[in-house]
Formats: structure tokens, sequence, C-alpha cells
């Protein structure tokens, strides 16, 4: 069995332009200060990290892995939410996303994809560079605002979606498979992989592809009211990254899953930082253990009530103190026998 690693932070949803929030190396030293020990990179975040470059430069990846280790850290994965969400995007969403992509491809939707695929590529090599083993990203959506079946979908309506989305991802999967990276997609509401139906859908418009993977989030499961556990049971040889994030849904007799248009702070269903939702983060790291989970436990931290600086610096040691450093015997050793191929069928009366 496998110790997973951790505890590592989504940088993401701290970075800003102040300090010490607006350098890789700042965020390093204070994400170090509170106990992590690797980081996940928002790839589309310049102010962090220059994609570009670090797909083309091993010595710019090595300079980066230096300022790290300088603080004890290592890079977790890179992530490329914002273009992966590119890559697929129906009509109706152009103008709500135009914000992912450069100011000059605002208004250009096919030059908008294009653009987000060659990003894709550029991410498989900058995670080859960095000889990291998995990647985190959304796969898009050309069926979500269907997911509710009504008004009648017409048949073969959704298999369309699917074919499409793969003949997409397809090309940006042997990419990754070229760099000897693993793509995991974050099952999320929004995209069309957002559960194990719909990860089976695309898995298997995809011939199977063994660079396709999950990122497995137990928050939108809350949200979903999936079984979060048993996902774990069925999907584990595909759970490559691992974000560590709580939820709580709590419905109402005014609103339930679907959110009623609400605020985040007024929905049924809302993210919560570590330990303050319902996530039963000890059977989920009992399970990751139990499957030799390879990767890293890292903190994504949303929450519509606590300041983000406080659910970093409880998300350190919530995450450390849920890693179970797994046996190397069994625990009734002490009572076995030495066994021989005689003995062995002596006892079985043969």
């Amino acid at each position: 069995m496998k110790t997973l690693k951790g505890p590592g932070i989504f940088l993401a949803q701290f970075a800003s332009d102040s300090a010490p929030f607006n350098t890789l190396e700042h965020m390093a030293r204070w994400a170090a200060n509170l106990g992590y020990k690797s980081v996940q990179i928002p790839s589309w975040d310049k102010r962090l990290f220059d994609l570009e470059t670090a797909a083309v430069s091993k010595d710019y990846c090595a300079e980066l892995q230096g300022v790290l280790a300088a603080h004890g850290l290592v890079v977790s994965e890179l992530a490329t939410h914002l273009q992966g969400q590119l890559v697929a995007t129906h009509p109706a969403y152009d103008e709500l996303f135009e914000g992912f992509a450069p100011a000059e491809l605002h208004g250009k939707p096919q030059q908008r994809q294009e653009w987000a695929v060659n990003q894709m590529k550029l991410v498989a090599r900058a995670s080859r560079n960095l000889s990291l083993q998995a990647h985190a990203t959304f796969s898009g959506a050309f069926a979500w605002h269907l997911f509710y079946p009504w008004p009648q979908r017409p048949a073969g309506l959704i298999d369309a979606a699917f074919a499409e989305l793969a003949r997409r991802w397809r090309p940006i999967l042997d990419a990754f498979d070229d760099a000897g990276v693993d793509v995991a997609f974050e099952l999320h509401p929004g995209e069309d992989l957002h559960d194990g139906a719909s990860f089976e859908r695309f898995l298997d418009a995809v011939g199977g592809h063994p660079r396709a993977n999950i990122l497995f989030d137990p928050s939108h499961f809350v949200l979903q009211q999936l079984d979060y556990l048993s996902f774990i049971d069925i999907y584990h040889t595909r759970i490559k990254c691992f974000h560590v994030k709580d939820a709580e849904f709590r419905p109402n007799g005014r609103t339930g899953v679907y959110g009623g248009y609400l605020n985040w702070v007024d929905r049924a269903g809302r993210f919560r930082s570590l330990g303050d939702g319902q996530v039963d983060f000890t059977a989920i790291f009992s399970k990751l253990a139990q499957y030799d989970y390879p990767g890293w436990a890292v903190l994504e931290w949303e929450c519509c009530l606590k300041h983000p600086e406080d659910g970093a610096r409880e998300g350190a040691p919530f995450i450390r103190d849920h890693i179970i450093r797994v046996t190397e015997r069994a625990f009734d050793d002490f009572a076995g026998g030495a066994a021989d191929a005689a003995r062995l069928r002596r006892l079985l009366g043969l």
C-alpha cells in the first residue's frame, strides 16, 4: 500500500495583485509557513507561471522548481480549468466564458477554441518538463443545458454531444500520452463530465483512453447527492488527482439540489472550509489508502462564509491529520506461523 502525499494547496483562489499572493515565490513562502508540502499551479495566471516558456524550456522549469524547493515545496500538478472549459463550449455560454481567454479572442469562438486546444498541448509538455504525473482540468460542455430532460431530447442528441467532445479531446489526450502525463477531469456541474455516468460515456467515446482520468472532489458530489464513497470503489483506478474540499447540503421547503437561482450563501448546497461541512474525509482518506491512490491531497478552498486565509491556515493540519501512513505488516502477524507447501496441504486435509 502507498501513503498518499500532502498536504498540497491549489493557488488559484488565493492569487491576487497584493503581496504575498502576487508572485510564486511569495506564495511559496506563505504556503510553506502554513505547513503545505506542494502547490497546484493555475497555468493561466501569468503572475505565477509562464506556460509558453515552461512548455519549451527545461531551464525555466528547473528554476521554478528551485524557487519552490527553497521553501520545501514541489509542484503537485498544473491546472487548466479555464482552458479546458474552452475546449468545448455551447454558443449560449460564449459571452459568459469570454473572460477565460485573452481579450484579443473575445467574440471569436472558433479562434478561442483553437487557442484552448493549443494551451492544453502546451501544458502537456510543461508537465513533462516538470516531471509531473497528472494534470487537473475541466472537460467543457456541449450538453450541460440539457441535463434535465425537458423538453424531451431527440434520440441521439447526447450521443452526438459526447462524440464531438471526444473528437476534440482525443488529440489532447494523445499529446498527454506522449508526455507521459494523466489528464484528470474534475467532475463538476457545468461540465459534460460531472458524475460517474457522464465520465463513463466520455470514456467509451474516447475508446477507454488510458490518459482520460478523474480529479476526485467530493464537494461536487455532496451538492449532487451522489455517494462519493461508492464512487471511489467504482472508479479508483481512474482517480489521479484529489481536491480536498468540503460542502454541505441542507434542503428546505424552498430549495434543494437546483438552488433556486440563489446566491451561494442562501443555497441548500454550499461549499465550506475543511471541517465545516458534511464530507466524511476520514472514510475518504481510508478508501484512497486502501486503493493505493498514487497522488496528492490538495486543498481547494472555496467557502461562502469563512475568510480564505483562515481556510488555508486550517486546511494544512486538517489534511495532514487525515493522511494515513499505511502499515507495512498485518496487525496479526504476531500470531502467524511459518508456512510451506507441505504444511498448507496438511491444513487443507490433502
